[in-house]
């Protein structure tokens, strides 16, 4: 029999209660560092046509559809693009989706620009899909109920009961700072300046955040899954040195009276990942869904100029094509950490 989400919800607290498992605040609202636009807001943003790019010609994003994951080494480290913040990430033998969308739609937005890179079926078993926060365009439902219910999933604190809900077993819910061995990769859930609604009346009810994921070799890979700018990309980066790649959002940024709190620019991202210290910069989190007002190809354009501005080697900017497949050259081991 199935109920509404909310007595899901209800359900799931319950048994966690008896089973003396972990429980979360009813609300994550304390963790804010920007206040989420309101109704008035929203209106002006409406009236404004602030979500609406102009479409009047078709954007020509960079695509290199592909039918299959390349061959990566186990001391190899490689990442595919499927589109918007979907990535299949290549790891020390391991393969880690982020953020998985291969739906044509989700709700309030229009059919995707493009096609997923990679089609779902082409994937290997994932030994990790790695869970930002609970917005449509990051937490598919369709997506997610066509994976195997023995996936493990790694999720913000306060989602795991949606995922029960949908009869996933290995479900990894963790906590800003903390970490947890999955499939013999060491992951941690670090803040992001964001939040999380999908309803009108599960505001800041579960947790946001982004995901360090470091092999055994040593090697970083740092996933922000959707944030603003501010102080949490330098505290990572101290807490977690030494990080070979970041793949940081640039899109749905304009308008910036209302975007600012909510989505990086691309200038902004090329200074997050100054302040992750991270050797590299994957853009993602555009060419996918219009969800803002700048024009489609904007993102990335913005982002070449700032990371040219800022002085750093071309060839560590991984401006992707939907689809494409760039690898990572093994890094000196480190200490976990």
């Amino acid at each position: 029999m199935r109920y509404p989400r909310s007595l899901y919800r209800v359900f799931d607290s319950i048994r966690v209660k008896r089973s003396g498992g972990r429980r979360w605040p009813a609300s994550f609202a304390d963790r804010l560092t920007h206040p989420v636009p309101g109704s008035r807001a929203v209106r002006r943003l409406i009236r404004e046509g602030g979500m609406r790019p102009d479409l009047s010609q078709a954007p020509d994003i960079p695509v290199h559809p592909a039918t299959e994951l390349p061959v990566v080494a186990p001391h190899e480290t490689a990442v595919t693009w499927v589109g918007h913040a979907t990535c299949v990430l290549q790891i020390g033998g391991r393969v880690v989706l982020t953020d998985p969308v291969w739906s044509r739609r989700i709700p309030g937005v229009r059919r995707r620009y493009t096609e997923p890179g990679l089609p779902l079926a082409a994937l290997p078993r994932i030994d990790a899909v790695l869970i930002s926060h609970n917005h449509f365009d990051h937490l598919d439902a369709p997506t997610i109920r066509r994976l195997p219910r023995d996936t493990p999933m790694c999720v913000p604190g306060g989602l795991a009961w949606w995922f029960r809900r949908l009869g996933f077993r290995e479900i990894v819910e963790l906590d800003w700072w903390e970490q947890a061995e999955v499939a013999g990769l060491r992951l941690g859930f670090a803040p992001a300046h964001h939040w999380s609604r999908r309803t009108l009346f599960d505001g800041c009810r579960s947790l946001w955040g982004g995901w360090l994921v470091q092999a055994g070799s040593g090697t970083r890979v740092y996933f922000a899954g959707d944030s603003a700018y501010g102080r949490y990309f330098a505290e990572i980066g101290q807490r977690w040195p030494g990080i070979d790649l970041a793949l940081l959002p640039v899109g749905a940024f304009a308008p910036r009276w209302f975007m600012k709190p909510l989505h990086m620019s691309p200038a902004e991202a090329v200074r997050a990942c100054a302040d992750l210290g991270a050797a590299r910069m994957a853009t993602i989190h555009w060419g996918t869904f219009a969800l803002s007002a700048e024009p489609p190809l904007d993102p990335v354009r913005l982002a070449r100029q700032a990371w040219q501005e800022a002085g750093r080697a071309p060839g560590d900017l991984w401006d992707l094509a939907v689809g494409e497949t760039r690898r990572l050259v093994p890094a000196p081991t480190r200490p976990a950490g």
